[in-house]
């Protein structure tokens, strides 16, 4: 299945046209015609099947013949706060990872040891719609605005509270402190790792510290870790 997506397609929706970049892409690269069926997603959990009307590279027009309401394949909601990388290829590398193996929210957090506190979201938004197409997910992850982490720790919360940090201290492995089919959330910290003040405050806020493994992990590695590690066991 080839999936396509639009935010704007709602259950009253009957027919609408691609944009220039994508009805190129149906038109010149599928070699797609009139007649033919295109699959489209809101990304939120809706699956459109489409026909298409007028098969024009420029704004390739269809209209809607069918909608089924996909079911979340995940019995688990998974938050992950994040501090972005230095580099943001990196980062990106985690968008992209984490949305193939199923994640439903990401909040980028600026920590005292962060080394990149501004984050451009609209390619980062892009990034995460192309993975969640390519591993045709019909729920997309939601990425939030970045955030201070001292403004993020002291939100309201439900469910399953994690930080992962590297300092010496009494922790539990994430795997063993993880109960499936609930609500978790899990903080992953800079480069420099999160402050002994910010550790103290998410203890402060009913986080649970909690180790990744053995190894030092980067950043996106560490949150690759935790999204794995949550669907490991919600298996």
């Amino acid at each position: 299945m080839q999936l396509f997506y639009n935010p704007e397609l709602t259950t009253e929706t009957k027919q609408f046209s691609f944009d220039k970049i994508e009805s190129r892409h149906v038109v010149r690269v599928l070699r797609k015609k009139e007649g033919d069926k295109i699959f489209i997603t809101n990304g939120l959990g809706q699956l459109f099947t489409s026909e298409i009307l007028i098969a024009d590279d420029k704004k390739c027009l269809v209209k809607i013949v069918n909608l089924e309401i996909q079911k979340n394949d995940r019995n688990y909601y998974l938050h992950v706060a994040i501090a972005p990388t230095k580099l943001n290829d990196r980062f990106e590398w985690f968008l992209e990872k984490a949305t193939e193996i199923g994640i439903d929210e990401i909040t980028p957090i600026i920590c005292e040891n962060s080394e990149r506190k501004v984050l451009k979201t609209d390619r980062m938004e892009k990034i995460i719609h192309s993975a969640a197409k390519q591993s045709l997910k019909f729920h997309f992850p939601k990425l939030n605005e970045p955030v201070s982490y001292s403004a993020f720790v002291q939100s309201d919360f439900s469910g399953q509270l994690f930080i992962a940090h590297c300092e010496e201290t009494d922790k539990k492995s994430l795997k063993s402190e993880l109960k499936p089919a609930l609500k978790t959330t899990i903080l992953i910290g800079p480069e420099g790792d999160f402050s002994s003040k910010e550790i103290q405050q998410s203890l402060d806020n009913n986080f649970i510290p909690v180790s990744l493994g053995k190894s030092r992990l980067r950043t996106e590695t560490a949150g690759l870790v935790a999204v794995h590690s949550v669907a490991f066991v919600n298996e």
